[in-house]
């Protein structure tokens, strides 16, 4: 029961989210995008964390690239596993354009989603990708910067718990302006074509 109460959260943040910043697309009507317009939100302008390398990251070092920002955790069982493959996915779709395109995994988890465990399980997907964290503030503080939602539930009697989360994927264009929010479940082919057509603008 716990996974499907947490699915239904993380699907209804992610409508109540899309919702609540739908407005932001008026001014971008020539471009025809499957995702959500969010151009001109007032959110999500910049971030301090720590890549799987062990770098400092900000988003000022992908200037240049399309970037993609899904916020998740290694032990979630469907939403994030399914949401990487799909941008991996993407990544093929896009051919050389991919080059172009950077995508993060930024870990709502950080109590168990360590430095190498992000090492692992984030290029496993693709190996271009990056995982990002910090500690419980800076992700707090992140997450509250970027509208994401995330609760840890109570461990069962082995310890284990799940994180209900935002299921949705920001995106930002070469130029590091946030542009689109993407909903779970968007499809590959469906990212690849906002992602070409946020390069070639």
């Amino acid at each position: 029961m716990r996974f499907i109460k947490s699915g239904l959260i993380v699907l209804l943040c992610s409508v109540v989210l899309a919702t609540g910043i739908t407005g932001c697309s008026e001014k971008n009507s020539a471009k025809k995008f499957n995702a959500i317009d969010i151009t001109g939100a007032d959110f999500g302008k910049d971030f301090k964390l720590t890549d799987h390398n062990g770098k400092s990251r900000t988003l000022a070092d992908f200037k240049g690239k399309a970037v993609v920002m899904f916020f998740g955790y290694t032990n979630c069982p469907d939403v994030c596993p399914t949401t990487m493959s799909d941008l991996n996915q993407a990544m093929k779709l896009l051919g050389s354009d991919a080059q172009r395109v950077k995508v993060l995994f930024v870990t709502v988890d950080p109590e168990r989603d360590t430095q190498g465990l992000l090492a692992k399980y984030v290029p496993a997907f693709n190996p271009d990708f990056i995982g990002l964290y910090g500690d419980a503030a800076t992700t707090a503080s992140t997450a509250k910067d970027f509208r994401i939602f995330y609760q840890k539930n109570k461990p069962d009697s082995n310890g284990n718990y799940s994180v209900d989360h935002s299921a949705g994927t920001y995106v930002f264009d070469p130029d590091g302006k946030l542009r689109l929010f993407m909903k779970y479940g968007e499809g590959a082919e469906s990212m690849a074509h906002d992602l070409r057509e946020l390069l070639h603008v």
